[in-house]
Formats: C-alpha cells, structure tokens, sequence
C-alpha cells in the first residue's frame, strides 16, 4: 500500500476513512444517513438525476410525471443507503448481521453445484449489492465478477474488501480465469446488465427499449454446460434486513439462439426491478449504445431563448 500514500490518493483515503468509520456506528443511524446522502445527491448531483429521469421515463412510461419524480427521488434515496452498505461489507464481519438476511431456494443452488458443473449465479445491479454479497457469504460460498476501477487505490481497497468474503474476485477480462473457475465446479457470480458496447452485445428489449445486451452469459453457461440461477435481492421495507431469491436453474438455457437469451436475462431483471423498482442503480446509462440510426437518448434538448423560431 506504499505506492497510495501520494496527495494524489489522499482524497480516496479520507473517502476510505469515513466509510470505515461510519460503519462502526448503530445500523438504524447508519440507514439514515444514508438516506440524507442521497436527498443531498438527488439535490445536486444534477447529471446522474438527469440518467436516472431518462431511465425511469422510459421504463414506466405509464407512470405519471409526479409519481416517475417520487421514483427518481427514491432511487437516490435507495442509492445513499447502498453507500453505506458498501461500509457494512467492506469493513465489518458480516456474522454481525446473520439474523438481517433470509434467502429463498438457496437449495436450488446447492443441488445445482452438487452436479459438479460449476454454477453461473446471475442477477442485476441493485443498490443492495454489495452487502447482499457479503451476507450471501454466510449462505453459500461462491465467486464474484468485477470491473477494474480506473482509481487505483479505489481499486485495491475494494478487492481487499471482497477477498476476504468471496473464493475469488475475477476482473471482468479474466474470461479464462471465471471459465476455469466454473471448470473446477464453483459458482460464479455474475450480473448480466450493464452496457459495455455494441461489440459484446446484441440488442433486445429492456423494459419494450432495445438495449445492448451482454451475450457473454451464455457462452460462459454452454462451456461447461453449467447450470444457471437466477438471483434477485432486495432491502426489506422495514430497511433493516434482506431477502435473498434462488430461482431453480433455467430450462433449455441457452437455446443457441443469442437473441433468444439475451432476451430471457432480460425479462428475469425486468421481473426482479418491479418488485422494487427504486432499489435498481438507475443511475448508470442502460441505454447508452444505440442501434445504428437510432439517436441518443441522453442527450439534453437545447433550451431556445424566449421568442425564438424555427429556422
């Protein structure tokens, strides 16, 4: 850690520090705070609210204006308490939270390991992410997928917090590494929903929008023809405690047909962000590649000055 201690890191470090010390106090606190950072973030972080109003009009359309704005605000609020969860994974024992998490199928996944193909565990990025993988720890011993952060000292911290939890923690390139791992028979943790360009992807429905849609899922399932799960997981209402969903492994998955898969992810998600719709990061650009012809969907309109015309 001696290469970090350059002024260059020590914005990240204070980060650092704060959560280490935030996660220290009572958890009720802790919820709370992290409801206020994100009331302060949906306040001004002006460009992640503009995504996320994009995101949340196109996918609820038939949501009214003032109920697509309560959704927006209670994403940010969802997203605050998830920065705080990220302190609870990364800098506590997560047997201290034991009885804040129940799990749904986790036979599903025992039974679906013990075929010694290896497990493809898929789901999405929810707000409840991280610490839903530390408390999954306890249940069942698996690996994670990750994207290697650009900052890093960011980088290393959030590595060191995961291998302490997980079997191994494979960047999202080590293709050979996670096909290995699902070999040797392990479970592979993998969330199915970010863009990462046309070139990966092809494009199907997310919500009735085309979206570039990874099709790595199934190429990684056909390897070792190893089974899939579906999981979902969200924070409980009372916002102390989480459920964890282990769906059965999927039939005839994959088809061979790429679009046919992709599509299928697609609807899982879909099924999992309705059932509590805020807690997804809608903050990210879902919909940042386009078909060819297709325009942007984040681009800001241009304001026109009062009494101005058409050309």
């Amino acid at each position: 850690m001696s290469d970090f201690l350059g002024p260059r890191f020590w914005p990240t470090w204070l980060g650092y520090g704060f959560i280490w010390c935030i996660a220290r106090l009572p958890f009720a606190w802790q919820m709370a705070m992290g409801r206020a950072l994100g009331l302060i973030s949906y306040r001004f972080a002006r460009s992640r609210r503009h995504i996320c109003e994009v995101n949340i009009a196109l996918c609820f359309p038939e949501l009214s204006a003032a109920e697509q704005h309560k959704r927006v605000r209670d994403t940010f609020i969802s997203n605050g308490i998830g920065v705080m969860e990220i302190g609870l994974a990364w800098c506590r024992n997560p047997e201290d939270f034991r009885d804040r998490v129940t799990a749904t199928g986790l036979d599903n996944l025992v039974a679906a390991q013990a075929q010694g193909r290896g497990v493809l565990l898929v789901s999405a990025h929810f707000s409840t992410i991280e610490f839903v993988g530390s408390l999954m720890s306890l249940l069942h011993p698996f690996d994670v997928t990750y994207r290697y952060h650009k900052n890093p000292l960011f980088d290393t911290l959030m590595k060191r917090g995961r291998q302490r939890l997980y079997g191994a923690v494979i960047e999202r390139k080590e293709v050979r590494y996670a096909l290995r791992r699902l070999k040797e028979g392990h479970v592979v943790w993998y969330a199915a929903d970010q863009d990462y360009g046309a070139k990966y992807s092809v494009f199907v429905d997310f919500f009735g929008i085309k979206a570039a849609t990874i099709t790595a899922t199934q190429k990684f399932a056909s390897f070792n023809n190893s089974p899939v799960i579906f999981l979902s997981h969200y924070r409980n209402p009372d916002n102390a405690s989480y459920h964890l969903y282990f769906s059965e492994p999927l039939p005839d998955y994959p088809s061979g047909d790429e679009h046919t898969d992709a599509r299928r992810i697609n609807e899982l998600i879909e099924a999992a962000i309705r059932h509590e719709p805020a807690q997804y990061i809608w903050l990210h650009r879902r919909f940042k590649s386009r078909p060819p012809g297709m325009p942007d969907l984040y681009r800001r309109k241009p304001v026109r000055p009062p009494g101005s015309a058409d050309a």
